[in-house]
C-alpha cells in the first residue's frame, strides 16, 4: 500500500512522511477518524514508508522487497490485530486464525468496515471483540527481534474492540515498549478507549473525505456509473467511501435517486406521526431482523436526515444535502423538525443506537423509540 493509492487527509500524508524524514517516530499512535476515510490504509502505507529501502520524500518506492511483502501484506516485521468471532472452529479466536481472511479482505479495497468485516467472515449477527487471548499474542510478537526492517509494528485495528483484560496487558505494552517498536491503534471512537491507553499515544487525527474527493474516486472505481447517481452517492455519503459505494450500488440496482434508508426512514416517520399502533409493532418487526451494523447505520441516517430537515426549516436551504427525492419529502416533513424537538430526536436515536450496541431486544427498542418519537412531532415550534 503506497500512500498515492489512498484518497484524502493529504495533510495525514505530509505530518506521516516527516515524521520519519525528522526521525521522530513516536512508539504509539492512535489514528481517530469516522468510517471511510482510509485509517487502515493509511497504517498500511505508513509501515512501508517505514521499511522501504529506496523511499523517496513523498511515497515507498513500491519495488524493493519490503516494499512487496508489504503489498502481501506477509512482511514478517508487519503484525495486525482485529476483531474476531467466537465459532465452531475457534472456541477462543485470536487473530491470527483469521489471517488468510484478513490479507484477503484488506487487499481487496483501500477503505474498510467493521461490519464489511463480520460479514468477510460470516459472523452473522455475532458481535466481534479483540478477546483476552490476544494479549498473550501481541507480547510474544513483539519480544521477538525484528527480521528485516528497523521497526516491528503493531496495527491494532478498531481498537475500542479490545476488552478490559487486553487493554490493561496493551497498556503495560505501551508504557515499557520493546526497542524499535511501533504500535498504531486504529479507532472510530476515541472515548471506548481506556484514558490510560489514551494518554500514552500520539494522536492523528483523520477527516471524511470531501465530497469532490470520493465522486473523484467513484469514477475511478464505478467508470461506467451515471454521474448524477455517483455525485448522489458522495453528497448522501457524508464523507464516507464505503457508505457512498453502498448507496451508488442501492441506486443503481433501483434505478431511483433514493438512499438505501430512505423509504424505511419515510415510513417509520410516518407511522409515528400517526400513531399507527399496528403497523409500528410490525415495522419494528420488520427492522429488528435487519443485522445490528445495519440498524446502527439506519439510525445514522435518520440523525442526517433530521439534522438536514432542520437546517430546511429554521436556518437556510442553501446549507441542505439531500437528494431530490428526499428534498420532495422534507419540503413537507421539515416544518415537525424545529427548535423546540431537533435535540430531543437526535438524542433518541442516538440512544437507541448504544443500545442496540449493548444487544437490547430490536423490536422493543424500535416499537419505543417510535412512540417517543411520535410525542415529539407533535410539539410545537417554539
Amino acid at each position: 500500500m503506497r500512500f498515492s493509492e489512498i484518497q484524502g487527509n493529504e495533510h495525514v500524508k505530509k505530518l506521516l512522511i516527516n515524521s520519519v524524514k525528522c526521525n521522530r517516530i513516536s512508539h504509539g499512535q492512535l489514528f481517530l477518524g469516522p468510517q471511510g476515510c482510509g485509517k487502515l490504509s493509511f497504517a498500511i502505507a505508513y509501515a512501508q514508508y517505514i521499511a522501504c529501502q529506496n523511499r523517496t520524500d513523498e511515497d515507498s518506492c513500491g519495488i524493493c522487497p519490503s516494499c512487496q511483502k508489504f503489498q502481501k501484506l506477509i512482511h514478517p516485521d508487519l503484525h495486525f490485530v482485529y476483531p474476531v468471532v467466537t465459532s465452531t472452529a475457534f472456541k477462543k479466536p485470536v487473530s491470527d486464525d483469521y489471517i488468510s481472511k484478513w490479507r484477503e479482505f484488506v487487499l481487496t479495497r483501500n477503505y474498510h468496515g467493521i461490519d464489511l468485516w463480520y460479514d468477510f467472515i460470516g459472523s452473522e449477527n455475532a458481535q466481534g471483540a479483540i478477546f483476552a487471548q490476544e494479549s498473550q499474542e501481541i507480547i510474544r510478537k513483539l519480544n521477538l527481534k525484528t527480521f528485516e526492517s528497523e521497526y516491528k509494528v503493531m496495527i491494532i485495528w478498531m481498537a475500542e474492540k479490545m476488552n478490559e483484560t487486553a487493554a490493561n496487558k496493551l497498556l503495560k505494552m505501551l508504557e515499557e515498549p520493546p526497542e524499535k517498536t511501533l504500535f498504531i491503534l486504529i479507532s472510530e471512537n476515541e472515548e471506548q478507549l481506556l484514558t490510560t491507553i489514551r494518554s500514552r499515544v500520539q494522536l492523528i487525527k483523520f477527516s471524511p473525505l470531501s465530497t469532490d474527493e470520493i465522486i473523484e474516486a467513484l469514477k475511478v472505481e464505478f467508470s461506467n456509473t451515471n454521474d448524477s447517481l455517483i455525485e448522489n452517492a458522495a453528497v448522501l455519503s457524508g464523507g464516507n467511501y464505503l457508505e457512498a459505494c453502498s448507496i451508488l450500488g442501492e441506486l443503481t440496482s433501483s434505478g431511483v435517486d433514493g438512499n438505501p434508508d430512505f423509504d424505511l426512514f419515510t415510513t417509520f416517520m410516518r407511522e409515528s406521526f400517526s400513531v399507527h399502533y399496528d403497523k409500528i409493532i410490525k415495522l419494528s418487526d420488520e427492522i429488528s431482523k435487519l443485522g445490528r451494523e445495519k440498524q446502527k447505520r439506519f439510525f445514522e441516517y435518520c440523525q442526517r436526515m433530521l439534522r438536514e430537515c432542520f437546517l430546511l426549516n429554521c436556518v437556510s436551504n442553501q446549507l441542505v444535502r439531500m437528494t431530490p427525492q428526499e428534498m420532495s419529502f422534507a419540503q413537507k416533513f421539515a416544518p415537525f423538525i424545529h427548535n423546540g424537538n431537533i435535540s430531543q430526536l437526535t438524542e433518541l436515536f442516538s440512544e437507541a443506537g448504544r443500545n442496540i450496541e449493548r444487544n437490547a431486544y430490536g423490536k422493543l427498542v424500535f416499537t419505543d423509540l417510535a412512540l417517543k418519537v411520535s410525542a415529539q412531532l407533535h410539539i410545537k415550534k417554539v
